[in-house]
């Protein structure tokens, strides 16, 4: 089912579209995790299911295979990411296609970050710079449902800051994307500022908000640094003194995530996307707390 057929029933039935997002694993034993976390939370029913890329594009094979296995083996909606990382625009509608006989029509279309050892994002000859025109690729290849990535707070190499988002994100939506999905956050007044702003510059699509359980403080304050997210001062004095207890840690983790997705659906947040990390723990607890 293409993915503005589902957010319409989510709409229609008033329901917050759920979802959750995974990586394709390196390893054999990595993999068989996946699939069992795929299997505890397929019982939720989620209104769809997104497979990223690795870090430059270096798992599209693995991508690949895991979304045509969701799709063949589960009633799960997979989407697939799409970078411009490493690809011509040959390489990008052999792809494409390959999806398409698989009949998978949801794609998440990123420009995807430069891969190890590169000084800055470069386009390949042949191939793309920018998000917007990999929207424009894939829409012209017809028969997809398109969302791409936005950032609430900015993304980290923008100039212009959240200025900057919200334009390149009224690109993307006059290129054809139906939906966007947000970095993660962990104070939702970034949310509603951006939505705010977004609807001033005539941005209907719905801005799903990307959800990430903490699960090891000490990781997530590194990663944030990298993405470009905050590190709220109340979470901060809360995390702090327990950084060191895992389990502590996760607890609260989920506790935090949990009275985030209240807040975002009980302001009309058309839904939230859980940045499950191949685990199933955080995402069925925050589930069946909400």
């Amino acid at each position: 089912m293409l993915l503005e057929d589902i957010l319409a029933g989510c709409k229609k039935a008033g329901k917050p579209s759920i979802s959750f997002e995974f990586f394709p694993p390196k390893t054999d034993k990595g993999e068989e995790n996946l699939w069992q976390c795929i299997q505890e939370l397929t019982p939720l029913h989620p209104s769809f299911v997104s497979v990223t890329y690795g870090a430059g594009g270096t798992t599209q094979d693995r991508t690949l295979r895991i979304v045509e296995r969701i799709k063949k083996e589960t009633t799960l909606e997979p989407m697939a990411h799409l970078t411009c990382v490493g690809s011509t625009q040959d390489d990008l509608a052999k792809l494409l296609n390959q999806y398409k006989a698989s009949d998978m029509r949801n794609i998440l279309a990123l420009r995807g970050d430069a891969p190890e050892g590169q000084d800055g994002f470069q386009a390949v000859e042949g191939g793309f710079a920018y998000a917007t025109d990999l929207v424009k690729f894939v829409r012209q290849q017809q028969g997809f449902s398109i969302a791409v990535a936005t950032y609430p707070e900015g993304h980290p190499e923008s100039k212009g800051g959240v200025g900057d988002d919200l334009k390149y994100l009224k690109m993307k939506q006059d290129a054809g994307a139906i939906a966007a999905i947000t970095q993660y956050f962990f104070d939702n007044e970034h949310y509603y500022q951006f939505r705010e702003q977004a609807e001033k510059m005539g941005i209907t699509i719905p801005i799903l908000p990307g959800i990430m359980p903490i699960a090891n403080y000490e990781q997530i304050v590194r990663f944030s640094k990298m993405c470009g997210a905050s590190i709220p001062e109340w979470l901060h004095e809360q995390m702090s003194p327990i950084q060191d207890n895992l389990d502590a840690v996760k607890q609260l983790g989920i506790e935090i995530a949990t009275k985030q997705c209240q807040g975002l659906i009980a302001n009309d947040a058309a839904g939230v996307h859980i940045y499950a990390l191949n685990k199933s723990e955080a995402s069925l607890a925050i589930c069946k707390n909400l």
